[in-house]
């Protein structure tokens, strides 16, 4: 149906997350439109994102130097650490402006199913800092999951001697109808409750 390089595209841009064959021939044809140079600055771009961005010695997040932005920034709390699965997650709550301190990546999620243990993710790094560096408050921010809830029971537990370990709170999104919240989502926020001000 199409001629081998166009097919070719197609292809690779269905490995993709959430690309499917009728976006990936969209983009495909989108492209094709283009002028020549801008879809070398976009080759050029993936080459050199690809080459360039590592992750951050320090808290694992994606950097291009050694030390992330995030770490290296003196008006940051370096009393408080919150704990993510990925860098996505460290975007995610960045884009709210809300919070101040730094952040640890563990790079993934216990899953015996998986093959996944401790030993394969940022723990052991995380312990060794929070001891070293003091911590006061250690925020386990990843999403609810038996892999997830198993990760913050074991990492919870390790942190416990060292410093406050706490969970943000999980219920109901802005504008969402109690008739329509699972028993789960409707127990978290139940338990996540706070005095109003």
């Amino acid at each position: 149906m199409y001629t081998r390089p166009l097919a070719r595209l197609i292809e690779e841009l269905q490995r993709l997350p959430g690309i499917g064959p009728k976006s990936a021939q969209r983009l495909a044809l989108h492209l094709l439109k283009r002028p020549t140079s801008e879809v070398q600055a976009l080759a050029q771009a993936l080459v050199e994102a690809k080459s360039q961005v590592g992750q951050c010695s320090v808290c694992f997040h994606l950097s291009a130097d050694p030390v992330c932005e995030i770490c290296r920034s003196h008006s940051r709390d370096p009393q408080t650490l919150c704990v993510v699965v990925d860098s996505r997650d460290v975007i995610a709550l960045e884009r709210t402006r809300e919070y101040k301190g730094k952040y640890h990546v563990l790079g993934g999620l216990i899953s015996p199913m998986d093959g996944i243990g401790p030993e394969q993710l940022n723990i052991g790094s995380l312990v060794h800092r929070v001891n070293k560096e003091g911590t006061q408050e250690v925020i386990m921010a990843i999403s609810p999951s038996i892999e997830g809830d198993t990760t913050t029971l074991y990492v919870g537990q390790l942190l416990k001697p060292f410093t406050r370990v706490t969970r943000i709170a999980f219920g109901l999104p802005m504008g969402g109808d109690l008739e329509y919240a699972d028993e789960v989502t409707l127990a978290r926020a139940l338990e996540g409750r706070r005095e109003l001000d």
